[in-house]
């Protein structure tokens, strides 16, 4: 199942194309991040698409195949490119990615030394969407 959230907390389960689309448009100053989240029991792990609006108008859109070591970034500034990776992503399209340059960033969610606390629940989505 897919879950679309914003960053006013309005959640939308099993959202239509349209419904992502006017969450994508709505986005704005106080309402800039949007979260589409693939909820599947038989599935392990953190499975997910989200867009930033970043302040300068661009967006900073991220992804996550399930594990830490999969997690992707890239930005554009083209709001019709977002909306088709969004419902790429959405609708399991093999070729979602494509138009992109995806950066792994990885490396900002691996543990930084053994003194320092898990997060619970293991691997987790990023709180803040301005670090990724």
């Amino acid at each position: 199942m897919l879950i679309a959230t914003n960053q006013r907390g309005h959640v939308v389960k099993r959202p239509s194309k349209p419904a992502i689309g006017k969450m994508l448009a709505d986005l704005q100053r106080g309402n800039a991040h949007l979260v589409l989240e693939r909820m599947d029991g038989e599935r392990p792990g953190s499975w997910y698409i989200q867009v930033l609006l970043r302040e300068n108008n661009t967006f900073q859109l991220e992804y996550r195949d399930g594990v830490a070591e999969l997690h992707f970034q890239t930005q554009t500034i083209s709001q019709e490119k977002v909306l088709g990776a969004l419902l790429g992503w959405a609708g399991a399209a093999p070729d979602w990615q494509d138009g992109f340059m995806w950066n792994n960033i990885s490396e900002q969610f691996a543990p930084s030394g053994p003194a320092s606390p898990e997060q619970p629940g293991g691997e987790e989505r990023s709180t803040d969407p301005h670090t990724g």
